[in-house]
């Protein structure tokens, strides 16, 4: 029988880029933050060898470089099993838009190919994987909110954020992740880059010990708790440092985020390195109409909730 999973996207709340490390990989601190956004992952295994993916994006590819690909070899050959593996993704989030859907797309299969299989890693070798494939995986085996640190595979389970409205707008752009590092390493290098990312716990910190994670959990008067929680959020000064490298390059982008804010939106940020730029909205009611603004732009927009951890593994299965 074939076995279907949920695979959802993230966004990062702030991203801070350090200086080259000596593995070549950049050190970054992050918050990434699931939502009820999704692609579907259908595994179906049977007698033989081999791994076959199917999909109807042509800009997903479907051989040994796609990440389920890579990851559907890595479980068989750790639970020494032996088999054919059909994997069909339904594509629904954006290609290269920042939502790590080729991440989440990753860890849904290794989920799916575990049931289909029926048996089951251990948790460090599903760490172990997720880590090799890419550095966005492991936060997918967490789900909610998510402390990313080293080059963000380094996850630390927060207290999940109250679900909050967001607007996901995909202008019809793809950006680079890589050539995003090039012309970050050009624009800032050394104790600078280090210095930012110095702030970033600082950062948090006053977010996330703000009116609504205070002891008393009562927000300011007159404001509900979602709209005191983004309020802090942008006086802690959380940013995404990509948008200093690929706003210049895309000045589309940088328009969107500000109709988003003029929309009503409590904090706008691009979401990894883009081309995705997501708003926070205190109400639903302001999110629905900032999609239609955006949608009547010619922008690709969606309103949607952050996904908490308890339902992101409850919606994971779910058909």
């Amino acid at each position: 029988m074939p076995v279907l999973v949920r695979s959802f996207a993230k966004i990062n709340i702030g991203l801070r880029i350090g200086p080259l490390r000596e593995d070549r990989f950049h050190e970054l601190h992050t918050i990434y933050q699931t939502l009820d956004f999704h692609d579907l992952i259908k595994v179906e295994t049977g007698q033989g060898i081999g791994i076959e993916i199917l999909c109807k994006n042509p800009q997903v590819p479907v051989d040994e470089s796609n990440t389920c690909w890579r990851v559907a070899e890595r479980v068989l050959r750790a639970l020494n099993a032996r088999a054919k593996v059909r994997i069909t993704i339904d594509k629904r989030l954006p290609v290269q838009g920042g939502l790590g859907g080729a991440s989440s797309n990753a860890v849904a299969t290794m989920m799916a190919l575990e049931k289909a299989l029926k048996r089951q890693l251990k948790a460090e070798d599903r760490l172990r994987i997720a880590a090799d494939v890419g550095s966005d995986l492991p936060l997918f085996l967490i789900g909610g909110t998510v402390l990313g640190l080293g080059r963000g595979e380094q996850v630390h389970a927060l207290e999940d954020l109250p679900p909050l409205d967001c607007v996901v707008a995909a202008p019809a752009i793809g950006v680079s992740t890589p050539q995003a590092f090039a012309e970050w390493d050009r624009k800032l290098t050394g104790p600078e880059a280090s210095d930012k990312i110095k702030t970033f716990s600082q950062s948090v910190y006053d977010w996330l010990s703000g009116s609504r994670f205070s002891p008393t959990g009562v927000p300011a008067k007159g404001r509900g708790q979602a709209e005191t929680l983004l309020l802090d959020l942008v006086r802690a000064g959380i940013a995404n440092d990509f948008e200093s490298v690929v706003f210049p390059k895309h000045p589309s982008l940088r328009e969107v985020k500000r109709v988003l804010e003029r929309s009503g939106a409590e904090y706008a940020s691009l979401s990894g390195s883009g081309s995705t730029i997501y708003g926070l909205f205190a109400k639903r009611s302001k999110a629905v109409a900032a999609a239609r603004v955006m949608s009547k732009s010619g922008v690709l927009a969606q309103a949607w909730k952050t996904l908490p951890r308890d339902q992101y593994w409850k919606k994971l299965f779910s058909s």
